[in-house]
């Protein structure tokens, strides 16, 4: 019997990714419904035309209207990886992070609640959660939500809406929060993109502050697998810490990728902080690694390696 999945945002970083991990990976006929705003990258997504388990449909889904035509069928589930997510431009602008995050989530839910999808899978991020000082414990399922910037915010809201329609209708829902992921396709505007992207090209880096900010970091493809565990064996109304137990400060991302790169460290410029730039990260991901036997399996080292031969090869072709 085919079962059809509704992807969100397939055309960004980590749906895309995911989106090549289930093809590979399953037998899951795929729609990829995605409004390809400057995050979501249509070239991501050319490589799956070639599969029959694959179509794309564009469409917003903070517009009701526009996110009916994906329904002429039902979906076995939908995994809602759509989202406005740069901290820096939430600042700047929190319009579009309420209309994607909030808006479209609301839409999606209303979608299960109305028989369209069997069930659906958050895609959240320990932002949610807020900053920890540097002796705190990680973050676990049950720490509370603190978000700092407009656009954790935003997801922390989402998250809650998830939760009530879970408590108000009992629907399948659950929610996924990852810590940073970093691979290939990912938008220069990003930490490690840029990092690497401005190396390549003897471009100056520019880091916030004193660079000690920390961050767990995992490899894209460990996430996906981690989502698709959850999609197979996750438990209605759970959430799910994912980590790549790699953490590290800004600096010494930047460091690795110089030496990577054979770069000078005088490419790195001191600029100043961000608003609400919170210190530290870490995830707990012993929930899903116990209850659903995931763990992550790429160590930060080989995934930069990677990634690094990604965007170069990237850089020689548009060059």
């Amino acid at each position: 019997m085919e079962r059809h999945i509704l992807v969100t945002g397939g055309a960004g970083f980590i749906g895309s990714n995911f989106i090549a991990h289930m093809l590979i990976n399953s037998n899951y006929f795929i729609t990829n419904v995605d409004s390809l705003t400057y995050a979501g990258n249509f070239e991501n997504t050319i490589p799956f035309e070639k599969s029959n388990r694959y179509r794309f449909i564009k469409a917003d889904i903070g517009q009701k209207d526009e996110l009916s035509k994906v329904y002429d069928q039902k979906y076995y589930a939908i995994i809602n990886f759509a989202a406005e997510s740069h901290v820096d431009r939430s600042i700047e602008d929190a319009l579009p992070f309420i209309h994607t995050n909030i808006y479209g989530t609301y839409n999606l839910l209303q979608a299960v609640l109305t028989g369209k999808a069997q069930k659906m899978i958050q895609i959240s991020t320990d932002e949610v959660y807020g900053s920890l000082e540097p002796d705190e414990s990680p973050f676990i399922e049950t720490t509370s939500l603190a978000p700092n910037n407009p656009y954790s915010a935003s997801k922390a809201s989402a998250d809650l809406l998830v939760r009530s329609f879970f408590k108000t209708y009992q629907l399948p829902l659950t929610i996924t929060r990852c810590s940073n992921n970093f691979g290939p396709m990912q938008h220069t505007e990003k930490f490690i993109p840029k990092v690497i992207t401005n190396a390549l090209n003897n471009i100056e880096i520019p880091i916030y502050g004193d660079g000690l900010n920390i961050r767990d970091w995992i490899y894209v493809e460990d996430h996906c697998r981690a989502i698709h565990s959850v999609l197979e064996k996750g438990v209605s109304g759970e959430v799910y810490n994912i980590g790549g137990s790699e953490e590290k400060t800004n600096l010494e991302i930047i460091d690795c990728i110089l030496k990577e790169l054979g770069k000078d460290k005088n490419l790195i410029k001191h600029v100043a902080d961000r608003k609400g730039h919170d210190r530290r990260y870490s995830m707990d991901s012993s929930k899903i690694s116990s209850e659903l036997g995931w763990k992550p399996i790429i160590s930060f080292n080989e995934g930069i390696k990677k990634t690094k031969e990604w965007y170069r090869q990237r850089e020689q072709n548009s060059g």
